[in-house]
């Protein structure tokens, strides 16, 4: 029988889960996500009323997510999709600071929108393209803050499975929002938005 030490357990199990890195990783997680989960409620509230112009997208943002989640968490503890365990402490590290950072981005866009922002598609009441901020960069920020957020889960994790599976998914639930959002806005605000979308990038600066 193959006796396995204290240590080399440790390095087979995801930092996120290993005292004490688990309770810095599980406070940043609840902190930021509690008012993701907010912003969700409201989002499902507004999409069963008549005339959402939502298209699915919460749901597609939700499942992906959701799936995306379970997917990146499981497959993190395959030995093979790990990152090399001497790299642990440096992933979950550069993870954790990249995870604050799309959080940080997200509370940005969350001040800079006000009240225009909202967890569903729609025009805001005021008519009004707002182009402060981040968004004098990129359309969509506050997407690009959620995709970092995923991102840093999967780094600090320490694997390169959950790294592909939670960025793409996220990547890929917020192309279709993106999708759906901009149709909605360049009908409902005109000629203003056109050329907002015109003049940024969509996610990354200078590339998407």
């Amino acid at each position: 029988m193959t006796c396995i030490t204290i240590k080399e357990q440790l390095s087979m199990t995801p930092l996120p889960f290993v005292w004490p890195y688990a309770l810095i990783f599980w406070v940043i997680f609840i902190y930021f996500y509690s008012t993701e989960s907010k912003i969700v409620n409201r989002a499902k509230v507004a999409v069963k009323k008549a005339g959402s112009l939502d298209g699915g997208s919460l749901q597609v943002i939700m499942i992906g997510g959701g799936v995306g989640s379970l997917i990146g968490f499981w497959i993190a503890w395959f030995a093979p999709l790990r990152f090399p365990a001497a790299t642990a402490v440096l992933c979950f590290v550069v993870g954790t600071v990249v995870l604050v950072a799309g959080c940080l981005l997200r509370r940005h866009c969350f001040r800079v929108l006000g009240s225009s922002f909202t967890g569903d598609v729609r025009v805001p009441e005021q008519r009004k393209v707002i182009a402060e901020g981040a968004y004098q960069v990129l359309r969509h920020p506050s997407y690009t803050g959620g995709i970092l957020m995923n991102l840093g889960i999967g780094l600090a994790l320490g694997s390169w499975g959950s790294v592909l599976v939670l960025t793409l998914s996220a990547f890929a639930a917020y192309c279709y929002r993106i999708k759906v959002e901009e149709r909605v806005l360049a009908e409902g605000l005109g000629e203003p938005y056109r050329e907002f979308m015109r003049t940024r990038k969509r996610l990354i600066p200078f590339v998407f």
